[in-house]
């Protein structure tokens, strides 16, 4: 694999590079540093906005800005873009429809040493009920940038979920496309489906090797959009291997896992397996603990692949 970056660097850096070729602005709630929106406010001063530690502001002003023509980025961690900004996320940029698209950083349990209060594990599931809203988790640096770049096209609101200062491994190393809507079998497989978004994605590819070398075929999606879903494709890798394991670092109530139970209950009803964070929130606690007390690693996504694989 080629050298890790963090999805929060990668954000950074793909909004000052699309600042050369399309009109936006860029919102922050006084943590530019940290989300590396930085980046672009160097380059474009102009254009940039620190609104102060008032997330709910934030995203209303961003809405109303919008209303001029142009798209508008807010950012600030997953923690209070989701939480504490919701009824203005709601009720300012989706309900409205505004061309608003709200990139948040520090999501996840494996983002730092913060603890329970930074760490977001509950926002895919509060962001994708409200209607309208887009939702998209990055696997990668590479990924990080065509979806900005996708959802910077897009005219609406979208939620995108980025990681914190523990880089992410690339699992694409060259620049690749992605669309809304749409998921991407990375590798094929014809004994087990794992879907995975974000940073479990590349647990899963070690986790399929695991598994081959017991002589299970394991097929891994990157399901990058969360909502909308892909629910054509969950449906085939629910007929065609019969055996479905989810993996991100989010809740598993209302996450990645909920949404394709969601799906297949309805579909083509088959086994599946959620793995995630269990109903429980964060702790402080370095990055390696916190893997395993959680079970985000590719161990525990191989025991849940042969536990469905013997269930089916």
């Amino acid at each position: 694999m080629a050298e890790k970056m963090a999805t929060r660097e990668a954000y950074g850096l793909a909004l000052a590079e699309l600042g050369e070729k399309h009109l936006f602005y860029v919102c922050d709630a006084d943590l530019s540093k940290a989300t590396r929106t930085e980046h672009f406010a160097k380059k474009y001063p102009e254009r940039f906005f620190n609104i102060g530690i008032s997330e709910g502001d934030m995203m209303s002003t961003a809405a109303g800005m919008s209303t001029c023509g142009s798209p508008v980025f807010a950012s600030t961690f997953a923690m209070f873009a989701a939480g504490r900004a919701y009824d203005a996320v709601r009720n300012s940029i989706a309900y409205p429809h505004r061309n608003v698209k709200i990139c948040a950083t520090h999501a996840g349990i494996l983002i730092n040493e913060d603890g329970a209060s930074h760490q977001c594990v509950e926002d895919i599931a509060l962001m994708r009920v409200i209607p309208e809203m887009v939702v998209i988790v990055p696997t990668d640096a590479k990924l990080t940038k065509a979806a900005v770049e996708e959802a910077l096209l897009y005219d609406g609101p979208v939620y995108i979920r980025l990681g914190g200062k523990y880089a992410e491994e690339l699992v694409y190393d060259t620049d690749i496309s992605f669309k809304i809507g749409k998921g991407m079998i990375v590798r094929e497989g014809t004994d087990a489906t794992i879907m995975a978004v974000g940073r479990m994605l590349y647990q899963s590819l070690l986790a399929a090797d695991m598994l081959k070398a017991e002589g299970i075929s394991a097929r891994v999606v990157d399901m990058s959009c969360i909502k909308p879903m892909d629910e054509e494709l969950v449906v085939r890798c629910a007929k065609e291997t019969g055996v479905i394991v989810t993996a991100e670092d989010h809740s598993v109530i209302g996450g990645l896992g909920g949404a394709v139970a969601e799906v297949v209950s309805e579909a083509h009803p088959t086994v599946l397996r959620r793995v995630g964070v269990k109903d429980k929130f964060g702790m402080s606690g370095s990055f390696d603990e916190m893997v395993k007390i959680y079970g985000l690693d590719a161990e525990t996504i191989f025991s849940a692949v042969k536990d469905a694989i013997k269930a089916k």
